[in-house]
């Protein structure tokens, strides 16, 4: 008896201590952890600071320089002298374009999500899947390229049958609609963005509980009832933050944007004729050309364009946070 009770004393006593052991040691991996996740938090904020405090730096002397209003004018001649330069119709171009792509995107991109998911068949569902991914991972060259030499040259039909039916729209109206303006770009854009938007929202679906699905059948609910009832609502914040992702993407743009939009001065509010400018296709188009000055004017826009930026991302933050109920 007294051997068995030693026995049971010294197991206990190596139990106790593997136990003190494995939790040193989880607590030591937790302390890592929490010290490298709010060490990356601090990375990121650090790197924003620093890029816009280095955009202010560099855009300073050619606002102090600037004759004209920088947020209402139209003009955009920073090489003059004196120089003379603002954003109005550079943020115009910019926020309607981006606008328009996500709204022809996200329909579409949540009609693939919703096929995949729950329309193909599994083995279908995975190669559409990968096609429709692939598209996140082609060049912006190559859909400039694409838009230029292709979707621009039958874009004029298109623009001249929306004009007709829709022409009592201020923004479809105009008398020459052609097949270089900012309805050409936004269309660009929304085909840049949908891949993206689709993959998120995808994955959004597939992580709507399968109880929740399978109960809404039970009740004798069509798919379409169970996607309406169960999945639309439960994804509905991932969707939204999809979209604003999207709509990141597509403010962003420059190459494709920028070889699709012939420039043209001032806001047109008829987005189906000939010409426009966005922040990114102007720094890519007067860049090269561009004196000192004519830099510092770049990056100022830039740095508006980095703002806006900033704001949207936050509106999607605080629109998916008042979603949270249906997580």
């Amino acid at each position: 008896m007294t051997s068995d009770s030693g026995v049971e004393a010294t197991a206990g006593a190596r139990h106790r201590a593997t136990g003190s052991l494995r939790m040193g040691t989880g607590r030591a991996g937790d302390k890592i952890f929490v010290s490298a996740a709010r060490g990356s938090g601090i990375i990121v904020l650090a790197i924003m600071a620093a890029i816009a405090i280095f955009l202010i730096w560099k855009a300073i002397p050619a606002l102090q320089d600037n004759k004209a209003n920088f947020l209402t004018a139209e003009e955009w001649n920073p090489n003059a002298v004196p120089p003379r330069f603002g954003i109005a119709q550079l943020a115009f171009g910019t926020i309607v374009s981006s606008l328009l792509a996500m709204l022809i995107a996200t329909p579409v991109a949540i009609g693939i999500a919703l096929f995949i998911s729950f329309y193909s068949p599994r083995k279908l569902a995975s190669g559409l899947g990968y096609v429709v991914d692939l598209l996140a991972a082609v060049p912006s060259i190559v859909y400039g390229l694409w838009g230029l030499a292709f979707l621009s040259q039958h874009m004029e039909g298109i623009s001249k049958f929306l004009n007709s039916v829709l022409g009592w729209i201020p923004l479809f109206g105009g008398d020459s609609p052609g097949k270089n303006s900012i309805f050409t770009a936004s269309v660009v854009l929304a085909i840049m963005i949908l891949p993206i938007i689709s993959s998120i929202t995808r994955e959004v679906f597939l992580q709507v509980p399968r109880a929740n699905v399978e109960a809404a059948l039970a009740l004798g609910a069509t798919r379409w009832e169970t996607i309406k009832l169960a999945v639309l609502p439960y994804g509905r914040s991932g969707m939204i933050g999809a979209s604003m992702l999207g709509l990141g993407r597509a403010m962003g743009e420059t190459i494709a944007v920028a070889m699709v939009l012939t420039y043209v001065p001032g806001i047109n509010i008829h987005l189906l004729e000939n010409g426009g400018a966005t922040f990114a296709s102007n720094i890519a188009n007067s860049f090269d050309e561009a004196t000192t000055t004519g830099r510092g004017a770049l990056i100022a826009s830039g740095l508006v364009l980095f703002a806006i930026t900033l704001v949207v991302n936050m509106a999607a933050r605080a629109v998916v946070a008042r979603r949270k109920e249906f997580v």
